[in-house]
């Protein structure tokens, strides 16, 4: 698979109705951020509420999923996104679900210097890949982008781009420094190449 094109959005903002953003340039929300999560307590139904807000809006979801450290120490990561991303798809229709995104977002990970491994993403990135497959079939699955969002970082990126399952990054903290977030794109670049 290649990833053909890249861009930017923001995040989800519960102060002005999803049906007003129409005209929203970058197309794109982001849903289901653990900062939403934790900070919110936007719960797996609010997440999936808000996927269908945002696509009832015109808008393509960038639905993050991910564990806490205490669910990652348990070894229940695979239960957890896979939980997350049914609760999130649920009533969606194969018709609108084809140009969603999904981003593994492990909490642990997150400004915390210590990412998961490629490899380890990766194979959670397959476990969410097979969970949409499940739900709509392997074409549609191998067609949705899945991103990693866990510290990305300009010296992991590359690693994190040769993983098979893995078609982008949801970059947080390392967009803010323009060198670092340039060789974030160049590595994505290279991938897409």
């Amino acid at each position: 698979r290649t990833v053909p094109d890249h861009g930017c959005c923001r995040p989800d903002d519960v102060r002005v109705p999803f049906g007003r953003r129409r005209t929203n340039i970058e197309g794109h929300r982001v849903v289901g951020h653990s900062e939403r999560r934790a900070r919110f307590g936007d719960t797996d139904e609010v997440v999936s509420r808000k996927v269908r807000a945002v696509r009832t809006g015109g808008l393509t979801p960038i639905v993050c999923v991910g564990e806490t450290l205490e669910e990652y120490d348990e070894g229940a990561t695979a239960a957890v996104v896979t939980r997350q991303v049914r609760a999130a798809l649920e009533g969606i229709p194969a018709a609108d679900v084809s140009g969603f995104v999904i981003a593994y977002e492990p909490i642990w990970a997150i400004g915390t210097g210590r990412p998961a491994t490629p490899e380890g993403a990766n194979a959670t990135v397959g476990v969410i890949r097979g969970v949409v497959a499940d739900l709509y079939g392997r074409e549609i699955a191998d067609g949705m982008r899945m991103q990693y969002g866990g510290s990305v970082t300009a010296s992991n990126a590359a690693s994190l781009f040769s993983q098979p399952h893995i078609d982008g990054a949801l970059v947080g903290g390392a967009s803010l420094v323009a060198d670092g977030f340039a060789s974030i794109v160049g590595a994505a670049s290279v991938r897409v190449g």
